[in-house]
């Protein structure tokens, strides 16, 4: 094996969990492994992969097997089979593009041709977010008011896009969506990617959220790791997460508080921090993938000199809260975590009664 290709599978067995969500959604998690149908994603319970374990090949993380046909293999096969490609050049891309890795430098030679802009790349980003447009009265903005997210103060950061492709994989034709899009921007405000979740023009289920009914309702393209979707205008304090709808569920009743969402428990782990940055609250979700993100950012604010302050919602997450339990069942939770010199200068008692805002 090349040794590029060997450290680009151990950087991937670094973050299995992160790649099994990713890859095969439909799977779940299972002790010390990840369960499944198929390398594929099928639903089922016949293939497992391992989540944690030793460097050496024998019982190293990101190995599974199937035990209904044998076939087994590493996370790179999983990316090659769940996208359907079939060049190693573009697995291996691939690969690079969600771990946020750059890419190898073209061969270059007296006469290179000009690079063409590659389809997950920065620029792409930076293109597809400028043709989308405010989510003003858009379906965008339907989707977060069915999710309990009536108010959208300081969100320039999202656009919508209604004719948005999605591609389920790399020999399929592409399928025409609604979409949200979201700006990841570095410490600069550069955009540096693209967040997109497809939506369901027939609108919200219990089932779907409001997302369209397709295999990857999610994805994100260009450079992600370290940079955030940005919610105000960071100072001293500042809270991070992992989804958009997490950390507007929040902003719910912290309207005055800066936040970012990173996209992913291994993003939020990476997250850059602003030099004056002084106070993070990190907003946990209730599974294996966040408390080790959590654990992470922490210990990185930690040695940053940076207070860090857990927040935990009372169900998986805080949209949950919000939906679920209301938005005064939600504030009280939330009241009782932040310091209290925050709770005047970032809560409203009743911020949205009656009121929609949605600004840039």
């Amino acid at each position: 094996m090349a040794r590029s290709t060997l450290e680009l599978t151990e950087v991937l067995a670094r973050n299995a969990e992160a790649v099994c969500r990713h890859y095969l959604p439909k799977g779940r998690r299972e002790g010390n492994y990840w369960m499944v149908g198929d390398v594929r994603g099928t639903p089922g319970r016949s293939m497992f992969v391992r989540l944690k374990g030793s460097d050496s090949s024998k019982g190293a993380a990101g190995k599974w097997t199937d035990a209904a046909t044998s076939e087994h293999g590493d996370l790179l096969d999983i990316i090659r089979e769940s996208c359907g490609l079939s060049d190693f050049k573009d697995v291996a891309d691939e690969a690079r593009r969600f771990l946020s890795l750059p890419q190898p430098e073209s061969q270059t030679g007296p006469n290179p041709r000009p690079a063409s802009v590659p389809t997950g790349s920065p620029k792409a980003a930076r293109r597809l977010f400028a043709m989308a447009q405010p989510i003003v009265g858009t379906l965008a903005e339907t989707y977060f008011q069915n999710r309990g997210i009536t108010a959208l103060p300081e969100t320039g950061s999202l656009r919508f896009h209604p004719r948005c492709y999605y591609r389920p994989d790399r020999h399929s034709e592409p399928e025409i969506w609604p979409a949200l899009v979201a700006a990841v921007t570095d410490l600069e405000g550069t955009i540096t990617g693209a967040h997109r979740t497809w939506l369901d023009p027939d609108g919200f289920s219990e089932a779907t959220l409001g997302k369209a009914p397709i295999d990857t309702p999610r994805r994100a393209m260009g450079n992600l790791r370290g940079h955030a979707v940005r919610f105000g205008v960071t100072q001293d304090v500042m809270a991070a997460g992992e989804g958009i709808e997490t950390m507007l569920s929040l902003r719910m009743v912290l309207p005055r508080m800066p936040m970012v969402a990173a996209l992913s428990a291994a993003h939020l782990a990476a997250l850059l921090f602003p030099a004056s940055l002084r106070r993070l609250y990190v907003a946990r979700d209730d599974d294996p993938a966040g408390d080790g993100a959590m654990e992470a950012l922490i210990d990185r604010a930690c040695k940053a000199g940076i207070e860090p302050i857990t927040l935990s919602p009372r169900l998986g997450d805080f949209n949950d809260d919000l939906r679920l339990l209301g938005i005064d069942a939600l504030r009280s939770a939330v009241r009782v975590q932040i310091a209290p010199e925050d709770v005047d200068r970032f809560m409203d008692d009743a911020p949205w009664a009656g009121r929609k805002v949605v600004t840039g």
